[in-house]
């Protein structure tokens, strides 16, 4: 299979040759360190956005044996931000209090061809690469603009304003995602937190009122595979994201979620993406990434329904080393059929 086969196969819930592995986001300043790129005068920036051609995203896939290529496009959120010291964006205070505020919400014209021009270059030259448009549905973006904590509370005590921010956003997307699927990609992918490591941010019926009906739409638009990223634990959203179309689910964030019982419990509607530790990534040693690594593949990997990925992101702070160490195991380990048996 070539990488786009092997991650349409995962996809479908299929056993394809080998284990896929993918990533939504590399960092800029992790490529320049793996492919030993001049660092050019910059300000920092965030490693959220799409930082690489199409030529550039696939020579990082080419050096570390990834099956993917991503490209970027999301709206902006509206909340002060600060530069951490290795370029990544945190977000602060949101700017959308009052419904009076909603007047600064400027997204950029989903309707303008030229907003895609990018996209479809990008497509374009993707080589046998699954190609990934990545964006937001919106309820990421909703309670980053409004501040978590007053988001919290206008769910109570003005459900409209959180409501009107939400379409907003969901309005956009929907027209956006609409086009990506026409621009020669083959995933749709959407980065939308909505969990703390111990529990979601809201109930379940919130979830079901707020979220789902948006999810709902964007599902009835989207015609490519449709791969969902938050953090956290979303075990009790599994069977509504299940349900609204969703293909996989990513990252089974370590020590929020079991991806063991996601495989198991959710494995016949979900493919299941993740989620090599973080920390691993970054301080190693290669030995300890190698045991997390097959372990993975020999408990998620059998069966197929399952792409291989970091815990959350090649982050500017991963180390070139531990990663490859990453990717070699899966390339040694993860031919199907997996026999649990003989990965020890």
């Amino acid at each position: 299979m070539n990488h786009r086969e092997r991650v349409d196969a995962a996809l479908r819930l299929e056993p394809p040759d080998r284990v896929p592995v993918c990533e939504l986001v590399i960092s800029r300043q992790f490529a320049e360190r793996l492919l030993g790129w001049p660092v050019p005068p910059r300000a920092p920036g965030s490693y959220e956005d799409a930082p690489f051609t199409a030529d550039e995203a696939k020579a990082v896939a080419a050096a570390l044996g990834h099956d993917n290529i991503c490209f970027a496009l999301k709206a902006p959120v509206y909340a002060d931000t600060t530069v951490e010291p290795d370029g990544r964006i945190a977000f602060g205070d949101g700017h959308i209090n009052t419904a009076a505020d909603l007047a600064m919400i400027s997204l950029p014209d989903p309707y303008d061809d030229a907003l895609y021009a990018g996209a479809a270059a990008f497509a374009a030259q993707k080589g046998d690469y699954s190609a990934w448009f990545v964006t937001r549905v919106g309820i990421f973006s909703t309670w980053l603009s409004m501040g978590l904590e007053n988001f919290a509370v206008a769910l109570f005590d003005d459900l409209p304003l959180v409501e009107r921010l939400l379409d907003r956003y969901v309005d956009w997307a929907a027209v956006v995602i609409e086009r990506a699927c026409r621009l020669g990609f083959d995933v749709v992918a959407t980065l939308d937190d909505i969990a703390f490591k111990t529990a979601p941010f809201f109930s379940p019926q919130v979830f079901r009122d707020l979220v789902v009906p948006r999810y709902e739409r964007i599902g009835k638009i989207v015609t490519l595979p449709w791969v969902m990223h938050s953090d956290g634990n979303v075990a009790l959203f599994l069977d509504d994201i299940a349900r609204v179309g969703v293909a996989g689910v990513h990252p089974m964030e370590k020590g929020a979620i079991d991806i063991r019982w996601v495989k198991q419990t959710y494995g016949d509607r979900l493919c299941v993406l993740g989620n090599v530790d973080m920390h691993l990534l970054s301080v190693g040693p290669v030995e300890a990434v190698e045991r997390e690594t097959r372990d993975l593949l020999r408990d998620v990997g059998p069966g197929g329904g399952y792409i291989l990925t970091s815990g959350n992101s090649i982050a500017p702070y991963c180390q070139v080393e531990y990663v490859r160490a990453m990717c070699d195991v899966a390339r040694r380990l993860g031919t199907y059929p997996i026999d649990a048996g003989l990965i020890q």
